[in-house]
């Protein structure tokens, strides 16, 4: 291969690579940076019910908004990589089987978790179905997240509760769903009329 090439791929990549948002932290700046996503996790909220602070609370406790993000992987003697924990990938760290699921029940074959159209869809649908099955309130952004971490087997057999750290967790998402929600009130008139300038 010759160099121009070599060159012209390695310029090519990382655009390919979708790079979260600058400020994570203020969900206005979010939905101003990334075309788009504001209108998909409105989609979301019309279609499932589910808050638009509380599915961006979820994904930022989840991936951080990075669209390829996977759960950290060990390594044998420092250079042999061994398998991940578990399967969870993309904006919302779905696991293989429930992905599949998602697929096959909300119709959406074509989905991909790296894609945030898809993954903020795939959020507001498993947090309806803890609402639906467990009767979770879709304003408990601290259960929703709890079912969603554990799935809604280990919720309902309070799986949680051996793990202080994630309840910790959990308290902290909800935190920041109210967050999001105050700065939202803030710019939500500007994103439905997109009457910001760049």
């Amino acid at each position: 291969m010759n160099k121009p090439l070599i060159l012209l791929l390695l310029l090519y990549l990382p655009a390919c690579t979708t790079l979260p948002p600058k400020n994570t932290d203020n969900i206005c700046s979010t939905f101003r940076e990334k075309d788009g996503w504001y209108d998909d996790a409105k989609n979301s909220f019309n279609k499932w019910g589910i808050p638009i602070p509380v599915q961006m609370a979820i994904m930022h406790q989840e991936s951080h908004f990075v669209a390829d993000a996977e759960p950290p992987r060990s390594w044998l003697l420092g250079i042999i990589p061994l398998p991940r924990a578990s399967s969870a990938y993309g904006y919302a760290q779905a696991k293989d089987e429930t992905w599949d699921d998602y697929q096959a029940k909300a119709g959406s074959w074509g989905a991909d978790r790296d894609e945030f159209t898809d993954a903020i869809d795939f959020i507001g649908w498993y947090c309806n179905i803890s609402y639906n099955r467990l009767g979770i309130s879709k304003l408990n952004t601290k259960d929703l997240y709890l079912a969603y971490h554990e799935g809604h087997s280990g919720y309902q057999h309070k799986s949680y509760l051996q793990k202080a750290g994630l309840v910790q967790i959990a308290d902290k998402v909800a935190k920041r769903a109210k967050l999001f929600q105050r700065q939202l009130s803030e710019c939500q008139h500007d994103l439905e009329n997109k009457g910001w300038f760049f």
